[in-house]
Formats: C-alpha cells, structure tokens, sequence
C-alpha cells in the first residue's frame, strides 16, 4: 500500500460540495445522488468498524446493516456483499493518500523545488502523514486478513507506485540497480506505515515519521 504517487485528479462532481449543481445553486433538497453518497458513507463506516473488530473473515453482513440501519438489501445493491465493502475501504484509502501526496508535491514544485530526492521525501512525509490519519483504515488494510484474491490485486499497485516512484526520483528503470533502490524505498514506507497504525500518540508517531524520513533521505541519495 505504499508509495509516492500523483494523482491524475478526481472528477469534477466529487469535488462539489453537497447540496451545489455545478452552476452556483445551492441549498437545493439532496436528490438521489445525494441520498446514494449519505448511504454509502453510512454503510463504509459500518464496514469499518465491524472489519476492525471481527476481522475480514469473521465479520457477517448483518452486522455491517444492523449497525449501520441500512436494509441488507440496500448493501447488496451498492456493494454486492462483503468484498465489495473492502475494496471500497481500500480504494478510499489509496484515493486519500494518493491526493494528499499529489497536493503536496504541487505546492512543493511550486515553491521552486526541484530536487528528485527532496520531492520524494516530501511525498513520503505526506504519506506517512496520512497513514497515522487513517491510521484505523490502515491496520484494517494492513491485515493478511481480506477478500480473495486481494493480495494479488495489491502487488499489481504496488508495482505500479513503484515505477511512479521511479519517474519522481529520476531513476533509469532499465538498470537493475534503480529497480532494486526504488523497491527497497518503497517498502520502507509501507513498513513504517505500518508501525504507525500501533503508535500509541502524536508525538511518537510524529518521531518516527521524521526519522524515517531521514532514512530516505539517505536511501535515496545515489552512491558517489
């Protein structure tokens, strides 16, 4: 689940504020989309919190719409049952982080850094950052403990923010030796995000947040 990625953006609909068509009226009763978000929403929460509690394996959809006083039905219809939740909890996630570190190197970029290495230790901190935010979505994702096939579906990503990486750090992907060092970086990030879901406060995770990011500083920078 790692890696310093740019976000190609969201669509423009997402990005409108409840209750806005997109041309300055506001206030308008929610409509259906509006309704569908709501009920989404509701039934992720639920999701999450019976996931975290029972495990992926453990956990019955009726709990997930006992508690989240949707009609089963409804979940079904939106999700298609239980790996549908989980893959939306992931793709939430990967969205989230993916954003966050896009914003980050935009406003990087536009202070005039240019440095492949400063860059993307700039994309990990906000990576990182996001990870001790989502801290609960993270351990839930962080589990060997998901829908079939998952573990697949998450090696086909994390080959992909590896190359993305790559670009950012200016890396030859034809030498093996670059393959190798931007691998190794990315798994030192989804480590520490890792060890940031059991922090047990700010401060701490604060203090391996910086720390990793000196490693990467180090890591990063090529020999000679």
């Amino acid at each position: 689940m790692s890696g310093i990625v740019e976000s190609a953006g969201t669509e423009a609909a997402r990005q409108l504020p409840d209750g806005q068509d997109g041309q300055g009226g506001a206030g308008l009763p929610e409509g259906p989309a509006g309704q569908d978000r709501t009920v989404r929403r509701t039934l992720l929460d639920a999701a999450l919190d019976v996931f975290t509690e029972r495990g992926y394996t453990d956990a019955g959809l009726t709990e997930i719409a006992a508690r989240s006083g949707v009609p089963a039905g409804t979940l079904f219809q939106h999700y298609g049952g239980k790996r549908g939740l989980y893959l939306a909890l992931w793709e939430e996630f990967r969205e989230e982080q993916e954003h966050r570190t896009a914003a980050t190197l935009a406003a990087e970029r536009g202070r005039g850094t240019a440095d492949p290495v400063a860059l993307f230790v700039a994309g990990a901190r906000a990576y990182l950052e996001g990870a001790w935010d989502n801290r609960k979505l993270g351990r839930l994702l962080a589990r060997d403990d998901g829908p079939a096939s998952f573990d697949a579906l998450r090696r086909q990503w994390d080959r992909a923010w590896v190359r993305r990486n790559a670009r950012l750090l200016e890396v030859d992907e034809r030498r093996r030796a670059g393959r190798v060092r931007v691998s190794v970086l990315t798994t030192v990030i989804g480590g520490a995000a890792r060890e940031l879901g059991d922090c047990g406060d700010e401060t701490e995770a604060r203090e391996i947040v910086d720390e990793v990011c000196g490693i990467l500083v180090h890591l990063s920078t090529p020999a000679g």
